[in-house]
C-alpha cells in the first residue's frame, strides 16, 4: 500500500529538483513548502535513501535521486499522455480550453475575437493565461497557445496563421521636437528598446538609425508601446500594435518590414478534441480577417 503513495510523491520530488527550492517547487504545484518537505521525507523513508542535500543555498540532488529523475519523468510523461488521450476522445463542445496569449494580443486583439466564440459556444469555458513566458504544451501547461515566432520547433501540432508587418514609429510630439535636429544616421534620437536583448548592438546598427542612442531598455512589450506613445523616443513596433493606439506614427522616411508570424499551437492529442479544435479554427479564422490591420501597407 505504502508503494501506490509513490505516484503522489513524485509530483512534489520532480518540482524541487527542477527549482533546487521547497517554496519555490511548491508554488509549481500549488501546495506549501511544508507539504512538499513532508512528501519528500516520505519518499526518501520509502526508498531507504537520501535523494536529497539540503543545505542553506537549496537543495541539490543527491547520486540516488539524479538516478530517479529520469524515472520519475517517464511516469509523468505516461501520466500526462494518459490525460490527453481521455480528452482526445471528448466530442462535446463544452468543457474548459486553457489558452495562452502573450500580453499584447490579450489587450488589443483578442477581446473581441473570445466574445464571439463566448457567443457561438455558450458551454465552453477558457481559462487564460496572459504571459509572455513560452508555456510548455508537451508539459500539459496550456492546450493552445497563441505564439509569436519566425518557426516553431516545437513536438507540437503548430498552425501558422499569418505573418505580421513591423515599422518604426514614434509620437507626433517627439518627432516635433527632436526629428528636424537629429543627424543624418540619428545622432539625437532615442531609442526604446527591448531589455536584456543579445541582439541589440546588431538591430541598432542595422536601424535607419545606427546612432541613435539606446537609451531605454524594457522588457515589456506593453510599456515599450506606452513609452513610445509619451514620447520617449522611436521603437519597432507591430503594424497592428501602433493600429490600435493613438498617437503613433511612423517616422518619416523608413520603411515597413515582415517580421514573425502569429502561429497556433496545440498537442496532436488534442486536436480531436471539439471543444478544442472549435476555438482553434475559430481563433485563425478570426485572425485572417485581420490581415490588412496586422500587414499594414504591405498588405
Amino acid at each position: 500500500m505504502e508503494r501506490t503513495m509513490d505516484w503522489a510523491r513524485l509530483p512534489y520530488f520532480l518540482a524541487v529538483a527542477r527549482t533546487g527550492s521547497l517554496r519555490a517547487a511548491a508554488e509549481t504545484v500549488g501546495g506549501t513548502h511544508a507539504t512538499v518537505d513532508r512528501n519528500l521525507k516520505a519518499l526518501e523513508a520509502t526508498y531507504g535513501v537520501r535523494l536529497f542535500d539540503r543545505s542553506k543555498s537549496g537543495l541539490s540532488l543527491t547520486s540516488a535521486g539524479a538516478a530517479l529523475v529520469p524515472m520519475a519523468e517517464a511516469a509523468e510523461d505516461a501520466v500526462i499522455a494518459g490525460r490527453r488521450r481521455l480528452q482526445g476522445l471528448d466530442r462535446e463542445a463544452s468543457g474548459t480550453v486553457r489558452l495562452s496569449v502573450p500580453t499584447p494580443f490579450g489587450s488589443l486583439i483578442l477581446p473581441e475575437i473570445l466574445a464571439r466564440f463566448a457567443r457561438a459556444y455558450p458551454e465552453i469555458e477558457l481559462d487564460i493565461a496572459v504571459t509572455n513566458r513560452i508555456e510548455d504544451i508537451t508539459r500539459s501547461e496550456t492546450d493552445v497557445s497563441v505564439r509569436v515566432a519566425f518557426h516553431v520547433d516545437d513536438d507540437v501540432v503548430g498552425r501558422k496563421v499569418l505573418d505580421y508587418a513591423v515599422g518604426l514609429y514614434a509620437s507626433p510630439a517627439y518627432l516635433d521636437r527632436s526629428f528636424a535636429q537629429a543627424g543624418p544616421k540619428g545622432e539625437g534620437l532615442q531609442w526604446v528598446g527591448w531589455g536584456s536583448s543579445t541582439s541589440e548592438a546588431e538591430w541598432v546598427r542595422d536601424s535607419p538609425f545606427p546612432k541613435a542612442a539606446l537609451r531605454y531598455k524594457v522588457r515589456s512589450p506593453s510599456m515599450i508601446v506606452h513609452m513610445t506613445r509619451a514620447g520617449l523616443g522611436m521603437s519597432y513596433l507591430p503594424h497592428w500594435v501602433a493600429h490600435d493606439v493613438p498617437d503613433l506614427v511612423p517616422v518619416p522616411g523608413t520603411d515597413f518590414k515582415l517580421d514573425r508570424a502569429i502561429w497556433l499551437l496545440l498537442h496532436s492529442d488534442l486536436q480531436r478534441t471539439t471543444r478544442v479544435r472549435l476555438l482553434v479554427d475559430h481563433l485563425a479564422a478570426e485572425l485572417r480577417k485581420l490581415r490588412p490591420v496586422f500587414l499594414g501597407p504591405l498588405a
